[in-house]
């Protein structure tokens, strides 16, 4: 039976995804693997603690000014967009993008960095570090299932748009793909269950139709995107807000 429709599957998450809406308001410390909800994989890269610590105390000087933004939550990746006020002039935007993150991670701090803030939609992209860290693609998916039903269970009414896991070609490891378009494949089934969320196909706009990464749109190291690759991420993004039909706010 699909991830999204078993019913037992749903009363558990369902519960994690409480425990999530009740966790600590401040989550300006990494808390460590052992305290993390949802599936933790094996490690993480080692400089995690110290982003998220350096990225947490930033946000704590513009956190009044981000209230009721659309707010793009994940990685290095979306920390790295920093033109999105500019790509996005129509909307306030707030970027709580931690470099290293992973799944669980989100789900410790969605309550904190995001839902604190009243947004007024999400943009989710996560997943990729989890799959670098050794996580099985059906704990990325069930993660990723704990985070939207805690959305949810915050505000049925709350648009979020949840961006596939781009590919990735660091250290020639071509193994990363299997994974990826598998938990990609699990997401996209529990996407399709809910009128207030939206997919963004952001694998297949960075794949060649053999499924290998298009390296122009992306850094040297073959996992972070380049220029060239947030305006492709932006351009694939506009149509889904346009279906969502996100408010307009703009920061004063």
């Amino acid at each position: 039976m699909p991830l999204a429709f078993s019913c037992v599957a749903l009363l558990l998450a369902g519960a994690e995804a409480t425990l999530a809406l009740d966790s600590p308001t401040d989550a300006t410390q990494f808390p460590g693997l052992d305290r993390l909800p949802g599936k933790v994989p094996p490690h993480v890269w080692k400089g995690l603690a110290a982003v998220w610590a350096r990225d947490h105390a930033k946000w704590r000087a513009t956190a009044s000014n981000d209230v009721g933004a659309v707010v793009f939550l994940g990685d290095s990746i979306t920390e790295g967009w920093g033109t999105l006020g500019q790509d996005f002039p129509k909307f306030k935007v707030a970027n709580r993008g931690i470099g290293g993150d992973i799944t669980s991670g989100v789900l410790y701090r969605l309550k904190a960095d995001v839902l604190s803030l009243d947004p007024a939609a999400i943009v989710l992209l996560i997943g990729t570090n989890d799959v670098g860290d050794g996580a099985d693609p059906k704990d990325v998916a069930a993660n990723i299932q704990l985070i939207l039903l805690a959305i949810k269970d915050y505000n049925p009414k709350l648009k979020v748009i949840v961006c596939k896991v781009m590919p990735r070609a660091d250290h020639g490891l071509r193994a990363y793909r299997k994974k990826i378009q598998k938990a990609n494949s699990l997401v996209e089934t529990l996407v399709k269950t809910e009128p207030n969320f939206a997919l963004c196909d952001t694998w297949k706009v960075f794949a060649d139709e053999k499924g290998n990464q298009i390296s122009a749109d992306f850094r040297p190291d073959h996992l972070h995107l380049n220029a060239a690759g947030y305006a492709v991420w932006k351009k694939a993004l506009e149509p889904v807000m346009a279906k969502l039909h996100l408010a307009t706010g703009r920061a004063e």
